[in-house]
């Protein structure tokens, strides 16, 4: 008799390899940037459970757990790039001081 699988592995089986939406694409980036979720809430002008969200359905379309991992996973499908930063108007709205980090 075959075992079943928990639900969540079969939608996270059923996510892998599908595109990633544009927001999710976005959300990625700030992540990979440094942001927080509330930090990336704040720019996109969205909850930050959604954020969360958008975060976690993505980090499950890459097959990624791990942030760091996701930072590679950005860079190598061409989302962002090494010499990315956040915009000025990306930097005033997620409430960074110019601390010199991005």
């Amino acid at each position: 008799m075959a075992k079943k699988r928990p639900v969540n592995q079969k939608k996270r089986q059923a996510a892998l390899g599908k595109p990633l939406s544009v927001r999710e694409k976005q959300v990625l980036r700030l992540i990979s940037l440094g942001c927080s979720v509330k930090e990336a809430a704040a720019i996109l002008k969205l909850a930050p459970s959604t954020v969360d969200n958008h975060k976690a359905n993505a980090m499950r379309k890459l097959g990624a757990n791990k942030v760091a991992l996701v930072t590679r996973l950005v860079i190598k499908h061409k989302i962002s790039n090494l010499s990315d930063r956040l915009t000025p108007l990306e930097k005033r709205r997620s409430g960074r001081k110019n601390d010199g980090w991005n």
